[in-house]
């Protein structure tokens, strides 16, 4: 909204001369170019902007190079780098994990940090999953959705001094009263570090997505153990266009790797094939399309196992793996992401390998489905 002299004139009673100064200074604020700083990482040779008044791990982390952390309030120290030249000030009060002997010796809390001329840091970047922490930590549930009939969604919040680190694909486990564990893909990106969003589906026969299901409420708080797995998207040959995969709720991976590919810009062309059983089950339908219609790089299918009368017509009637095949016959430059049933997973594998795909380029997410859960359920397709 743009307010007139005039308009100040008659709300705040000022001067002509008063206003005048006052819309002076204003523009003048509005026109000065930000301030910005180079940091450059020697230890991986990365160099990022930062832009003035924001913080050194913020600044990296939008521009792709990931640096580790953990509760970004300056209290546990995982994000501690060296500085080798140049100086930061910490905006509020020097950090609670960073010792006056350490500031001495040059060390720097990157979560709170704020460079005030060039730097050139020295600090650990994560490159594979062994480069991050697994943790164990209470999540409240904060979000309990049924998105069809047996899939529901569930979001958790982490408490305010922890944020949760993880690559997209990656998966976490809910650890149960009775000593069990219970894997779920994180549906999240990694941008969304303090709220987790799980797909799960009730299994019939299956006793703890029954208790999801029945009795788990809003505020209830469990405990998880994260990240998990090697599922993530490569970036050492970011020239390859990219397949994903998903059968059912193997979508969630998908969707947090979607997701953070577009939160940092990485336009490498991508094929979505989304594999159910019928209409009803393809619950992000609307959200897949919209980035499909928004994005040219992203392109979307449907594969319909058994689609009924009633079911809209799908891009594909038949196993996921053949849609892919339809549409690509020769795999030999993607690199191909799956998540799902392990059927699917084990079927999709053998097909693409004898179309060409490289074996070292396949990379996969099979869910293994509890303990618990009776041998005839395991029989049918999921």
């Amino acid at each position: 909204m743009v307010l007139s002299l005039e308009s100040w004139r008659k709300g705040y009673h000022i001067s002509d001369n008063t206003l005048r100064l006052i819309f002076k200074t204003v523009n003048n604020a509005t026109n000065r170019s930000m301030k910005q700083f180079q940091v450059k990482n020697i230890n991986s040779g990365a160099i990022f902007t930062v832009n003035e008044g924001e913080s050194i791990l913020t600044a990296a982390l939008r521009q792709g190079v990931m640096l580790p952390y953990s509760c970004k309030n300056g209290t546990c120290g995982s994000c501690k780098g060296k500085l080798e030249s140049g100086e930061v000030h910490y905006p509020f009060h020097p950090p609670l994990a960073l010792s006056r002997e350490e500031i001495g010796d040059g060390s720097a809390l990157l979560c709170q940090a704020e460079p005030i001329e060039n730097l050139v840091i020295r600090v650990r970047e994560i490159e594979a999953v062994r480069d991050i922490h697994v943790r164990k930590m209470p999540a409240r549930v904060i979000e309990k959705t049924l998105l069809t009939t047996d899939v529901m969604r569930i979001k958790m919040k982490l408490p305010s001094a922890q944020r949760l680190q993880f690559l997209a694909g990656q998966y976490l486990e809910i650890l149960t009263q009775d000593g069990k564990r219970r894997a779920f893909s994180i549906a999240s990106a990694p941008q969304s570090e303090d709220v987790i969003e799980l797909h799960i589906r009730h299994v019939e026969g299956g006793g703890y997505t029954g208790w999801v299901f029945d009795e788990l409420k809003e505020r209830d708080i469990l405990r998880i153990e994260a990240p998990l797995g090697t599922f993530f998207i490569r970036n050492d040959r970011a020239e390859r266009p990219m397949i994903l995969m998903g059968g059912g709720t193997g979508i969630a991976p998908l969707k947090s790797m979607i997701e953070d590919l577009l939160a940092l810009n990485d336009k490498r062309p991508l094929h979505l094939f989304w594999g159910v059983r019928n209409h009803a089950e393809l619950y992000m339908q609307q959200q897949v399309q919209q980035w499909a219609h928004d994005h040219d790089h992203i392109q979307y299918t449907t594969a319909l196992l058994e689609p009924g009368k009633e079911d809209q017509a799908g891009d594909f009637t038949g196993f996921v793996h053949e849609a892919v095949l339809q549409k690509y016959p020769e795999l030999s430059g993607f690199d191909i992401y799956m998540s799902g049933p392990p059927a699917m997973v084990d079927a999709g594998r053998a097909a693409f390998l004898e179309n060409g795909a490289e074996k070292r380029r396949i990379f996969f997410d099979s869910f293994e489905f509890g303990l618990d859960v009776p041998v005839r359920v395991l029989a049918k397709p999921h």
